[in-house]
């Protein structure tokens, strides 16, 4: 008898129930998030010798135990809480808010909702999400620190630095300072630990450049022959897409990360607007390529930005409709990837 077992996760604890075909409950098992989560599971689940699983959001709370059941070779799908939820409270005899009805919903969305991810083990896409992750933060908190060591040095010269944060340019400065006060005095030494923190995390980012950089090379992606891609661009990409087969058309992955306009039509005005929804770092990604490609003449997105201009879209429409496009090129690229070599 074919069996699914769905799951709800959670940080501290994870509920599991096994679904026949016709959606009767078979058994339920609650399983503390420890070392040995999936063990449990798996001798629990013994009794369903024709087993499948269905994760609520295999990529938040439930990815290290969707992980664990692949690596165990289990077939495992992710489930979108949007549906579970939807399941749940249909059901007229268990909409009652509570685990067990939760990981049931799971079960049954799985089992009569088609073309759910199967997820599959991580490999170098996981790793460049995370490498552009840990990028991205790093130059957060330079853009912090760099802020903080303005404000310092507006209170101690007027006018401050005046320009973007150069870390040469502010050593020398904070060299010219003689204080006269103790309140001088401190301020110059916390614009100093300010100024190591800026210089530290360039360092830093150099670093996790370098290390992008192979991590893209490694991948053997085609991103990069775009205009405007390099490592850190690419890992966006890559890292946040992910399995672009997921994706039946170049339409399906527009509206995913966010350049297809959502339609806002009323009677008989037709009109789109801005999608404000989306991946939103995809999104950001094909932003960076588009702003690239602007500020140069001659390349093909100059050229069709100002194709767009001449037909009487403003300046923000063509800048979409742009990102739309490179939304394509990059789904073209992203598919040739995937072919066998």
């Amino acid at each position: 008898m074919s069996v699914m077992i769905g799951i709800d996760p959670h940080k501290g604890s994870h509920a599991a129930v096994a679904v026949d075909t016709g959606e009767e409950a078979l058994a339920e098992f609650e399983v503390q998030a420890t070392r040995r989560q999936s063990g449990e599971l798996l001798a629990w689940a013994e009794r369903f010798p024709a087993r499948r699983w269905a994760i609520e959001s295999a990529n938040g709370h439930g990815y290290l135990l969707a992980q664990q059941l692949i690596a165990a070779g289990e077939h495992v799908v992710d489930v979108p809480s949007t549906l579970s939820a939807r399941v749940r409270v249909l059901d007229s005899t268990r909409s009652q808010k509570n685990d067990p009805n939760d990981a049931r919903s799971v079960a049954i969305v799985a089992l009569r909702q088609p073309g759910l991810r199967v997820v599959t083990a991580e490999d170098h896409v996981a790793v460049l999400r995370m490498l552009v992750k840990r990028h991205k933060q790093l130059s957060s908190l330079k853009t912090q620190s760099a802020c903080r060591l303005h404000a310092v040095l507006a209170t101690l010269i007027p006018g401050g630095l005046g320009k973007e944060m150069v870390v040469r340019q502010a050593s020398q400065l904070l060299g010219r300072i003689r204080p006269a006060t103790m309140v001088e005095t401190e301020r110059k030494n916390i614009a100093r630990q300010l100024l190591g923190e800026v210089r530290r995390l360039e360092t830093e980012l150099k670093a996790s450049k370098a290390q992008l950089q192979i991590a893209v090379e490694a991948a053997g992606t085609t991103l990069t022959d775009i205009y405007g891609v390099g490592p850190v661009v690419a890992g966006l990409l890559i890292g946040y897409t992910g399995d672009v087969s997921r994706f039946p058309t170049r339409h399906h992955y527009a509206a995913y990360n966010g350049t297809a306009p959502i339609e806002a039509s009323s009677g008989q005005k037709k009109r789109h607007r801005l999608n404000p929804r989306g991946n939103r770092m995809l999104n950001h990604a094909l932003h960076l390529i588009a702003i690239t490609q602007l500020r140069y003449p001659n390349t093909e997105g100059r050229v069709f930005y100002e194709r767009k201009l001449g037909e009487g879209k403003t300046k923000k429409e063509a800048i979409r409709a742009l990102k739309r496009r490179l939304s394509d090129v990059v789904y073209r690229h992203l598919q040739t990837d995937q072919q066998p070599r």
